[in-house]
Formats: structure tokens, C-alpha cells, sequence
């Protein structure tokens, strides 16, 4: 069975994130979406907020064979307790693969058998990001155009203010 390891903060999920985990949920046998605990990071939803949100989401799409979990610690030792080869990332930009490349050295010195694989963002989520839909939500903007419709009351309670 090959499982593949989709990390990342999703705070909160965006259409985005929507994207790659789809698209790797048909590429690799057993998906774990991987939200890492970072007690030094400050967000706008709570690790369990976050935990529920992407399991609204996946059973909300059918994506039957992607499951959701926490991460404490390096995710490149969780991925050898989970037993998964893969570490799929999105990258939107240049700049999130200068990111993305260094993390995948870090985790493959870590792990060697720890691969990372990148994909493009589709044309239409190139520029959103959990940073632009806050931004956009502060200002009272509507953000229904980047997170998905299963999670947008939720999300839109917690960052929308009135304009």
C-alpha cells in the first residue's frame, strides 16, 4: 500500500489545500492529511478546529481512502511510524518551493526513505493562501471564492468582520 503524508498548518482550509489533497488522494493508495502541532505558533482555529474542518471536508468530498491526524514531533519520524514513502506539497510560487525543497532536505536527512513530491497549484488557486483569506475575511471581504463551501460558515464566523 502506498501512503502519502499531505502536512500542513490549514488555518484555515482553503480551496487550495483542497486541491492537492484531492489530487494525491488519487495517487497514492491511503492519504494522512498531517496537521503538526506548534505550540509556538499562534492561529486563528484551534489544532482540534482544524482536525474537524479537514474531516468535514474529506467526507463532505468522498475522499474515502484520506484521513486526518496530528503530528507532535518531526513528521519525518512520523512518516516512518505510519509507514509512508511520500510527502506530498502544493507549491503556489517560486518562493514556496525555496521553502518546500529545504523542508524536503531536512526530512529526507531525517528519513531516506522519505520522498517529497510537489504539485503544482491549479491556475485558479495559484495566489490563495490561509494568510490571504484572513487578510481578506478582516477586511469584511467575501472569501466564499477561496475556501469550501462546506467550511465557509464556519470559517467566515471566526475571521469575517462586518464591513
Amino acid at each position: 500500500m502506498r501512503i502519502a503524508l499531505c502536512p500542513g498548518s490549514f488555518d484555515p482550509v482553503t480551496l487550495g489545500h483542497l486541491d492537492v489533497i484531492r489530487r494525491a488522494s488519487r495517487l497514492f493508495d491511503r492519504i494522512i492529511v498531517a496537521v503538526p502541532v506548534n505550540p509556538d505558533k499562534r492561529f486563528s482555529f484551534t489544532l482540534e478546529e482544524r482536525l474537524d474542518m479537514l474531516r468535514i471536508l474529506c467526507r463532505h468530498e468522498g475522499l474515502n481512502n484520506v484521513e486526518v491526524d496530528s503530528v507532535r514531533g518531526l513528521l519525518a519520524e512520523y512518516a516512518r511510524q505510519k509507514g509512508a514513502l511520500v510527502t506530498v506539497k502544493g507549491l503556489r510560487a517560486m518562493s514556496d518551493f525555496e521553502y518546500e525543497f529545504q523542508q524536503a532536505l531536512t526530512n529526507k536527512k531525517l528519513n531516506p526513505q522519505l520522498e517529497t513530491v510537489f504539485l503544482s497549484a491549479e491556475a485558479e488557486n495559484m495566489f490563495v493562501s490561509s494568510s490571504m483569506v484572513k487578510q481578506v475575511a478582516g477586511f469584511g471581504g467575501d472569501i466564499s471564492h477561496f475556501v469550501p463551501e462546506c467550511l465557509l460558515e464556519t470559517i467566515a464566523r471566526r475571521l469575517c468582520r462586518e464591513p
